[in-house]
This record gives C-alpha cells, sequence and structure tokens, in this order.
C-alpha cells in the first residue's frame, strides 16, 4: 500500500516538472518572438526616418541658397565665401560656394540676365555680357572714374608685368610716370609689391584687388592674351595702309586736252601790247564840206 501511494507521488512530481519545463520553454520561445520583432523593429526605424530626412534636408539647402541669393542681390561689392557665411550665420564656405552653384544652375535654366560671377576669389551678381549696352545706357559711367590714355598705358605696363620696377615703365613708355603711378594708387588700383633685390633697393608695383574688380576679373591670368590683341592691331594696321585702287591710264587725246586748256589759260592772263590809233579817213572829194565851213 506503501510503494502504491509513493508511486502515485512520484508520478504527480513528474508530471509537475513536466509542467515547469513546458511553462519555461513557452516562455523562452516568447522571449525570442518578442527580441526578434524588437530587433526588426530597431532595424526598420532608420529606413523608415531616411525618407522623412530627405525632404529636410532639401528644405534646407533650398533656404541656404535663399540666404545667399539675398545677401549678393543687397550689395554692389564683391563678397568673400567667409564674409557670406558669416552675415547669413551659414555653417561654412563649402555650404556657400554649393549654393552659388545651385543658384547659377537655376539661373542658366530659367534663362535669367543675371548671374553670380567669382571676382577677385569673391562673388558678385552681375547682369550678362550681352546687356552691358542696354544697362550702360541707364547708368552712365563717372567722369572722375574714368582713366585717361596715360594713364590705362601706365596700368597696363604694370599688370602685364608685375612686379616691375619704376624705370622699367618708365623704359617702355619713354617718358616719367611717376604721377601717373602715383594716381593710380590714389585710385586703388597700383599698390608697392615690395622691394627688387637690386642696388638700393627700389620699390616694385602691382595690381591691386579693386583692379580686378573693376575689370570684372578673377585673376591675373583672365587679362586678354597680348598675342592676340597685338595680331589684331596689326590686322588694322595692314587694312589702313592698303594701296587704294587705281584707274585706268587715260587715252592720249584726254591727256593732251589739259595741257591745251591750260596753254590757253596762261595766254588770256598774259597782257597783251597796246595797239596803234588808226589815222582818221581822208575825206572823199564828192563829200559834202562839214557845217562849220558854211
Amino acid at each position: 500500500m506503501e510503494d502504491a501511494l509513493d508511486n502515485q507521488e512520484d508520478m504527480q512530481a513528474l508530471e509537475a516538472a513536466v509542467a515547469d519545463a513546458d511553462e519555461q520553454a513557452g516562455l523562452d520561445a516568447c522571449a525570442r518572438d518578442t527580441g526578434d520583432d524588437t530587433g526588426e523593429a530597431g532595424a526598420s526605424e532608420p529606413n523608415a526616418s531616411a525618407p522623412a530626412d530627405a525632404p529636410a534636408d532639401a528644405a534646407a539647402e533650398r533656404e541656404i541658397a535663399a540666404t545667399v541669393e539675398a545677401i549678393l542681390f543687397a550689395t554692389d561689392n564683391p563678397l568673400s565665401p567667409a564674409k557670406i557665411a558669416m552675415v547669413g550665420e551659414l555653417p561654412g564656405r563649402g555650404q556657400v560656394k554649393k549654393a552659388v552653384a545651385q543658384l547659377n544652375e537655376r539661373y542658366d535654366r530659367m534663362g535669367c540676365a543675371f548671374r553670380i560671377e567669382p571676382i577677385a576669389g569673391c562673388y558678385q551678381m552681375l547682369t550678362r555680357p550681352q546687356y552691358h549696352d542696354v544697362v550702360g545706357r541707364l547708368f552712365k559711367n563717372k567722369s572722375d572714374s574714368k582713366l585717361s590714355q596715360a594713364a590705362m598705358e601706365t596700368l597696363a605696363i604694370v599688370a602685364y608685368r608685375q612686379p616691375i620696377l619704376r624705370a622699367d615703365i618708365e623704359a617702355v613708355r619713354g617718358v616719367a610716370s611717376g604721377e601717373m603711378l602715383r594716381n593710380l594708387m590714389e585710385k586703388n588700383l597700383v599698390k608697392i609689391v615690395g622691394r627688387a633685390e637690386v642696388l638700393g633697393r627700389p620699390m616694385l608695383y602691382g595690381t591691386t584687388r579693386q583692379f580686378l574688380a573693376v575689370f570684372g576679373l578673377n585673376g591675373i591670368d583672365d587679362l586678354p592674351n597680348v598675342e592676340s590683341l597685338r595680331a589684331g592691331r596689326d590686322a588694322n594696321a595692314n587694312a589702313k595702309k592698303a594701296p587704294a585702287p587705281t584707274s585706268e591710264p587715260a587715252d592720249e587725246a584726254d591727256t593732251e586736252q589739259p595741257a591745251e586748256a591750260e596753254a590757253n589759260a596762261k595766254a588770256e592772263v598774259q597782257p597783251q601790247p597796246p595797239q596803234p590809233e588808226e589815222p582818221p579817213a581822208p575825206l572823199r572829194e564828192d563829200s559834202d564840206p562839214p557845217p562849220e565851213a558854211l
């Protein structure tokens, strides 16, 4: 009897252990399923947020481009990328350059009459060259901003041969250029860039950033080629020196006519000798006597 009771208790304990094992296995499986779902959800979250971030980035780029456009539109002077980034509180110069490229692409696509040009390492919004005459009729150049022929010659020599000595400038021009250099320095077109390593250490002259801005150049390398300018000048000189077409030789009769006319003109000009007066004709015998004789 006691053995039967022991066997029954053993069976109940075994069933309870099996039940506990099944319950633990179910909990582990549930935990694994929950962990997999959490991992899949975590893995899918970045992919789900990526499309949401793309419109935000595009909107931020449009805002940066609009800021750069507003700054360049409001100024008359070239601005450096660092200056634009500081005024617009932008992240850096790279964002400014990217915004300028986007704006120019938009302007070209829309066919606008202006675009952003690089000038002396800066940016400035300018009208396109084909509209120069139209805008020139609206804004006349100031008389004080015009350069004389001598000043232009001096400035061209400095621009193409910089750094250059004053003696070399005068050797090219053939006249003293001290006054011209002072005028150009007052206009901030020429500056002293150093001293030559020769006796007396004379000063060397070069152009300024203002020179690049005035002539619309991004650098000295953008100056017109001297050889092409010389070729155009020689072509114009040869065109002026070309002989005029000669007419066919005139006939001998036509050649003699002017000579004969000239001889007649000389004959008319020469005074004629005085002619002797003719004696009065004698009265005829059968004529009537004069009234005084009657």
